[in-house]
């Protein structure tokens, strides 16, 4: 298939660029922002709209600021040590999603204890619209034409720009339907049933986890890194764990409830 070569920038008016890149970002907060409120409001939350719009924007530094801070400790410490400027340089791409997760976290913890809501209630209302913004996201890198995927001859491969003359997967595009699509999906079916607290945001942690071990089977690894150890990529080594800490917190999260519910029948 041929790759549609969309320009990264949108619009430019003179050195103001607005890139696609960054629109998909914004597209995705704010669905996130509606859906959010949406959930408050079924679920009989007492969280008020304006704390909502905070937790948005705590997160969205977490994701860019991890993001970035990731990127450069996991993937290009040596680049941007020597080029400390390009730090800022968001634009260009290199945002890592583990980075991401981890400023996040620490934003709506912080997040949470201030306005003294229950920091499980914000990790689930939060990673349940997460799916959007990363589905959006990989739709940015794929405008970009970065992140592409490992050479390939099937049908619906393509050539990219920066990847030579070989066809390669879509792999952005195949992150975009698991991460965002199939993953948003799941947690929104979860997320109709009553759960123990905490439920969602582990079941995104394995759900984030397992999808990215499968799409890294077809992506092609960074080109100043390679492969790690064998055929194991660096986004494979920060992914397992995901999936075994979010299987061992979704285990003990229902054993504790079933507990709880075993000591409340005693009264």
């Amino acid at each position: 298939m041929p790759y549609p070569n969309i320009d990264p920038v949108l619009v430019a008016l003179g050195p103001i660029q607005l890139r696609w890149y960054g629109l998909m970002y914004l597209i995705g907060l704010t669905v996130a922002y509606f859906l959010i409120q949406h959930k408050v409001a079924q679920k009989g939350l007492m969280i008020r709209k304006d704390q909502i719009y905070d937790m948005v924007v705590y997160a969205a530094f977490g994701v860019f600021l991890g993001g970035r801070i990731g990127y450069t400790l996991f993937y290009n410490f040596s680049y941007y040590s020597q080029n400390p400027l390009k730090l800022l340089a968001v634009w260009e791409g290199g945002m890592s999603f583990h980075g991401g997760l981890i400023g996040t976290a620490i934003a709506l913890i912080w997040f949470s204890k201030r306005q003294g809501i229950p920091t499980y209630t914000v990790a689930d209302l939060a990673t349940a619209v997460t799916p959007i913004g990363l589905g959006f996201g990989r739709i940015g890198n794929f405008i970009n034409g970065e992140l592409y995927g490992r050479s390939t001859d099937v049908d619906w491969c393509m050539v990219f720009p920066a990847g030579g003359p070989v066809c390669r997967h879509p792999s952005q595009l195949y992150e975009a339907t698991l991460e965002g699509l199939t993953l948003f999906t799941v947690l929104w079916l979860i997320d109709r049933r009553a759960t123990p607290p905490g439920t969602i945001f582990w079941t995104f942690i394995t759900g984030y986890g397992i999808s990215r071990l499968i799409v890294e089977l077809f992506r092609e690894p960074d080109q100043h890194l390679g492969f790690i150890l064998g055929s194991i990529t660096m986004g494979q080594i920060l992914s397992i764990p995901m999936v075994a800490i979010g299987l061992i917190m979704l285990v003990l999260g229902y054993q504790r409830a079933r507990q709880r519910a075993a000591h409340a029948g005693k009264f």
